[in-house]
């Protein structure tokens, strides 16, 4: 009969002066199934609320605007009408008669170019702002001025000045979308803790090495709030300013679907344009999350 060894068996077996071999343990992996699994809910628990709410939404727009007088059409009829748009977004017959991607693309090429200039303007008289104090005493309060102003109100000075339109909807995009990039990238700077200072006068920094390896890092996570803030206020201004200088642009087709009377145009444009807004400020919520190693507020 086997009987259990025991302590001293265990020590008699090992030879005097080594030690006892260890057994190294892998943690068990969870089974593919059950990985799947936790994927499947959390994505779940993620978009099936919103799912939910839009078709409690879509119910309720369709009971009450399938009621006779009604001035906006149910979503039936919206499908019903913008079929073509939807399933052929890339026709193009010419001058301003083209698909919804076209439109949409024209517009985010302005935002591309005027939310760009934007962004480097203003991180960089952020910084100045936030390192300076003069700077801040001098040219915060013109800064909390001209942030006031609406986005349209300078439409018609741009239009003075660059007497075309292209170049007229890419300054009000910048003009829009600077103030926060630039007020929130001076409080970052100013907010940088004292002991990265000392630290940074210690190993004595020259200035640019300040800025590369402490400055910018230790304001990253304002920054890109700035940035958030700003790509939504460059897709809000390219829209309101696209109605205003014609051509191509989701703007424009909205305004000219309104002259036509096509309301469901509308609509389907006003989805397409929350659609790529929610795009474009999670695209610079991403970034930012990557580049500060997930301390931006997402």
């Amino acid at each position: 009969m086997n009987m259990p060894a025991t302590k001293m068996d265990i020590e008699t077996a090992t030879p005097a002066g080594t030690a006892a071999p260890v057994v190294a343990m892998t943690p068990k992996r969870p089974p593919r199934s059950e990985a799947y699994a936790r994927m499947a809910r959390e994505t779940a628990v993620r978009v099936i609320p919103p799912l939910v709410v839009i078709a409690l939404l879509t119910l309720v727009w369709e009971l009450v605007c399938r009621r006779a007088g009604s001035a906006l059409p149910p979503p039936s009829k919206v499908f019903k009408d913008t079929k073509e748009l939807i399933f052929d977004p890339f026709f193009d017959h010419g001058g301003i008669d083209k698909g919804l991607f076209w439109h949409l693309s024209a517009s985010l090429q302005r935002v591309a170019l005027g939310y760009s200039l934007s962004a480097i303007a203003g991180i960089a008289l952020g910084v100045l702002v936030g390192q300076s104090v003069w700077a801040m005493r001098g040219l915060d309060p013109l800064f909390q001025v001209l942030r006031t102003i609406p986005p349209l109100a300078w439409l018609p000075l741009s239009l003075a000045a660059f007497r075309d339109g292209q170049p007229s909807a890419i300054f009000v995009i910048f003009i829009t979308s600077i103030w926060p990039i630039i007020i929130n990238t001076a409080v970052g700077i100013r907010n940088i803790p004292q002991d990265y200072r000392n630290v940074a006068a210690v190993v004595q920094l020259n200035p640019l090495e300040f800025f590369g390896k402490i400055m910018i890092p230790a304001a990253a996570p304002y920054i890109f709030t700035g940035l958030r803030i700003g790509i939504g206020l460059s897709w809000l201004a390219i829209i309101a300013a696209e109605m205003l200088i014609g051509g191509v642009g989701i703007g424009f087709f909205i305004w000219d679907a309104w002259n036509s009377s096509h309301i469901s145009e509308i609509i389907l444009a006003l989805f397409y344009v929350g659609i790529v807004g929610f795009v474009l400020d999670r695209l610079i919520a991403g970034l930012g999350k990557i580049v500060t190693r997930g301390t931006a507020q997402n």
